[in-house]
């Protein structure tokens, strides 16, 4: 266990915080996961429970250790219950009113001035995060990516306050306590994998758009040609259409570059709720049961 943190909080759980929860939990740690109410709260533990149920039926996890890390799980619908933590990680939605909020919300609440705020942004400033707050210092960026339990990377993101201190915790955190490979980012909009996937993205979706070439041969192409474990936009499909547009509008706000710039597509799909896997539809269609 990361020396001085046993106690985790969580706030979201959907598909990224249910995942990051559920990782803390595997590894031996007290965790609460904080939705926006009971009812939310409640979805949050099922969600969890089928990734371990799922996780034992593929051979992935023992029964008892599933039920053991389920046991370590606190589910609220109250921030308050975060009071005591050592380390918070933010997963709510990527919109950075609602991160901003989560923030100055958690700076008043999480008792421990030496407690660690970390955001799971895929690509707002952790600058813009950390300024919400009175402990700039102890603010950083911990970028999981999707599923949670099975991607070996985590992005860690400091800003121009984040310690020295804080960034070591976090990394020995990420790397000795949920045993994962760490990669360092520049507080920059998308950071390292972001930066270079979401323009390749954007690109398979403009290539649809115009027809040059249809959706399924545009993901069959890269896959079956380049070697791809998925083709782009089946993976747009994965990440949420959603969550791509607004990573990509952050990203063309910050840097200003036409590559980065949502394509009209990929917004009228968006306004349209064809946000992909989670949808039941995107650029593929998908069985809900």
């Amino acid at each position: 266990m990361s020396a001085g943190i046993g106690r985790v909080g969580v706030v979201g759980g959907g598909q990224m915080g249910a995942g990051i929860a559920e990782m803390c939990a595997r590894a031996g740690l007290d965790t609460v996961v904080c939705e926006v109410d009971t009812v939310a709260a409640r979805a949050a533990r099922d969600r969890v429970a089928a990734s371990l149920d799922r996780a034992v039926r593929r051979g992935r996890l023992e029964e008892a250790t599933a039920r053991d890390a389920l046991a370590r799980m606190v589910f609220t619908g109250s921030l308050d219950d975060l009071a005591d933590r050592q380390l918070v990680v933010e997963a709510v939605i990527e919109n950075p009113e609602a991160k901003t909020e989560v923030f100055a919300a958690l700076d008043k609440i999480v008792e421990d001035p030496a407690a660690v705020l970390a955001t799971n942004t895929s690509s707002l400033p952790i600058m813009r995060l950390g300024m919400a707050t009175a402990r700039a210092d102890r603010v950083v960026g911990l970028h999981f990516f999707n599923p949670v339990p099975v991607l070996p990377l985590v992005e860690v993101v400091t800003s121009l306050h984040t310690s020295a201190g804080t960034t070591a915790a976090v990394e020995d955190f990420a790397t000795r306590t949920l045993g994962k490979t760490i990669i360092r980012s520049k507080d920059r909009a998308g950071f390292v994998v972001n930066a270079l996937l979401i323009p390749y993205l954007l690109s398979a979706v403009r290539m649809a758009e115009s027809g040059f070439a249809t959706a399924a041969d545009i993901d069959t192409g890269m896959e079956l040609g380049c070697a791809h474990p998925m083709g782009p936009l089946k993976l747009a499909d994965l990440i949420g259409l959603d969550t791509v547009a607004s990573i990509s509008e952050s990203l063309f706000d910050e840097f200003r570059q036409p590559l980065y710039a949502p394509p009209p597509l990929l917004q009228r799909m968006v306004e349209a709720g064809l946000l992909g896997r989670k949808a039941g539809r995107g650029f593929h269609t998908y069985d809900q049961g």
